[in-house]
């Protein structure tokens, strides 16, 4: 199994240190571990404010075609790695936004995490693991927290600890996403089968 990596890059800012961070994770995930990957910029790729029962046709055209490919891209990944700013100790918007459109989609995949943040982004990656908890998610057990300090004027990542880091979780969600999805799909694949041989048991 190839295993397929989607990004979520969820910052407003034209020149973000959690997306530059999130493209050398994916980037390394791909050439070092063979891994399929994407990326969806929530900062090109605008959705709507999520509604419960919302009408599609009253959403413009941009959004609506933001949406269907942000659904055909979490549903085609194995793994996420989701990125956010750190705002007032807390996910950004967009992010919040994404994740309020899923819930199912999200079960038996592995997820990672990165913040920009001078704060280490604590809070704000409990939150995001937090919701992706209660959809039936996996969480890698630590995240990434970058800021200014950690690029050149360039733009360059060049904190050598921080770069560490990144090359770990490019490693472990591909390795760790990888054994969990390959259970998570036997098991669904067999729970039809499981259901039926219990209620067959001890039946001629």
């Amino acid at each position: 199994m190839t295993i397929k990596l989607l990004g979520i890059a969820g910052s407003m800012r034209s020149n973000s240190y959690s997306f530059k961070a999130l493209e050398l994770a994916l980037k390394t995930a791909n050439s070092n571990y063979n891994a399929e990957i994407n990326l969806f910029d929530l900062r090109k790729n605008k959705l709507p404010i999520y509604e419960p029962n919302q009408d599609q046709s009253k959403i413009q055209t941009a959004e609506l075609e933001s949406l269907q490919l942000a659904k055909t891209l979490v549903k085609w990944s194995d793994a996420i790695i989701l990125t956010s700013p750190d705002y007032h100790g807390s996910m950004s918007g967009v992010i919040k936004n994404f994740l309020d459109f899923f819930w199912k989609e999200f079960s038996g995949k592995t997820f990672g995490y990165i913040c920009a943040s001078h704060e280490k982004g604590l809070t704000v990656m409990e939150q995001m693991r937090t919701a992706v908890r209660q959809c039936y998610g996996w969480s890698m057990p630590y995240g990434i927290s970058t800021s200014s300090e950690d690029f050149d004027q360039e733009g360059n990542l060049t904190n050598s600890k921080t770069l560490s880091r990144i090359h770990m979780l490019s490693r472990d969600i591909v390795f760790y996403g990888k054994a969990i999805r390959e259970q998570y799909i036997l098991d669904t694949t067999n729970k039809v089968k499981e259901s039926y041989s219990y209620l067959t048991m001890g039946k001629d």
